[in-house]
């Protein structure tokens, strides 16, 4: 069961398109994902086909104009496949390792740069390689400005040495967008390259064991005088800073979307629960306590989607940079990993023992749940942004 689409922009969420979208990637994620996620989970990342496999079924490019090797539509078009695959039974960690492109790829469109767009975002979008973005570094995570990786001139090359860490897909990536650091501190001297795996120096650890998205791989990268051509400049040179500040609007409204789905998956699966299984002769859905926890595991799913749909459509009209659409993707987020880490939360107390158990759905949507208030902003930074914002 999933709640029916609720708010007063319903009618933009389902078109006919949009619900043979929906069907087709459900569909999709009952096949090729569902069965095979536990093992993905043990083996400690996807395989590399079902890039390609989600790319011949035309799912994997949702989002991406077509002049660029994409399937088309827009960020409801991409939001819509997140939510369809977790509510199959897929999982943010899924989408976390096999939408990485959705925050690799987007600064090297956004440049123009139609050599770096040839040579991996359509290759990427076609599932034939795997990028991701580093940007997090050992000595912090949400403080951008404040990286020091090191990228020096030399001739045609820039010379690289530092490090990244907690970098999603970064095992399995043949290429990384790296911020690195072209001139003096702060914001003004961060530069992007696209750094290819292989490269002399170029480092990748084994990857981490983390508390949850055990199907995500997470590497640790270490540049050690890295030779980097310097036609690998995404835009242009110590501009970086604003490319990434674009992109975090959609990474957030990305994990929101991530987070009120999840609390929708955990809601589902508790009252499913709830209705099969009986404590003293009843079925546990016929408790009040019961039932009030459901209610209000809707009540708060509910809202979470609707705060988010409205800023996901917002986003459609308004430039990243405006910051009403910067405060209401923050508000967004922060709100729906509250709802998310609540629901599930829930989810696992109604499971009960079985809530505990490895072998249950909802155990990986609670160790999952855990990453998405730290990742693409820690919720207490979003909250300060958005005092900021609100002129608190």
């Amino acid at each position: 069961m999933t709640a029916p689409d609720s708010g007063a922009s319903t009618a933009i969420w389902t078109t006919p398109e949009r619900r043979a979208l929906r069907e087709s990637v459900t569909t999709f994620a009952r096949k090729e994902i569902v069965p095979h996620l536990a093992g993905w989970e043990d083996a400690g990342e996807l395989p590399r086909e079902l890039h390609r496999t989600t790319a011949d079924a035309g799912l994997l490019a949702i989002g991406f104009s077509e002049e660029v090797g994409g399937d088309g539509g827009n960020i409801i078009d991409s939001m819509i496949v997140t939510e369809a695959i977790i509510q199959a039974g897929g999982s943010s960690g899924l989408i976390a390792s096999l939408y990485t492109h959705g925050i690799a790829l987007p600064h090297i469109i956004a440049s123009g740069n139609a050599d770096l767009i040839d040579a991996y975002v359509r290759p990427t979008l076609a599932g034939e390689m795997i990028g991701s973005l580093g940007i997090t570094e050992p000595g912090g995570g949400s403080d951008v400005a404040g990286i020091t990786t090191r990228a020096e001139r030399d001739g045609d090359e820039f010379v690289i040495n530092g490090s990244k860490t907690f970098i999603t897909s970064g095992v399995r990536a043949d290429f990384v967008t790296t911020a690195v650091r072209t001139g003096g501190d702060g914001f003004g001297g961060i530069s992007l390259l696209v750094i290819d795996k292989g490269l002399s120096g170029f480092t990748t650890s084994k990857p981490l064991k983390k508390m949850g998205w055990h199907c995500s791989d997470t590497a640790e990268l270490s540049f050690d005088s890295v030779r980097v051509p310097a036609d690998k400049i995404v835009g242009e040179v110590d501009g970086g800073f604003v490319l990434v500040m674009q992109q975090f609007v959609n990474e957030r409204l990305s994990m929101a979307v991530e987070a009120y789905a999840t609390a929708q998956r955990a809601l589902d699966l508790a009252v499913d629960y709830a209705r099969d299984r009986e404590t003293f002769g009843k079925p546990l859905i016929t408790r009040q306590v019961i039932r009030h926890k459901l209610v209000d595991m809707h009540r708060r799913t509910s809202a979470a989607r609707a705060l988010t749909r409205a800023a996901v459509e917002r986003a459609t009209t308004t430039d990243t940079t405006d910051p009403a659409l910067i405060l209401d993707a923050v508000m967004a987020k922060n709100q729906a990993v509250e709802a998310c880490e609540w629901v599930v939360s829930e989810s696992v107390q109604i499971h009960g023992g079985m809530g505990y158990m490895r072998e249950s759905e909802i155990d990986r949507h609670y160790r999952d749940t855990r990453i998405l208030g730290i990742g693409g902003g820690a919720t207490e930074v979003l909250n300060d942004l958005a005092a900021k914002l609100l002129g608190y």
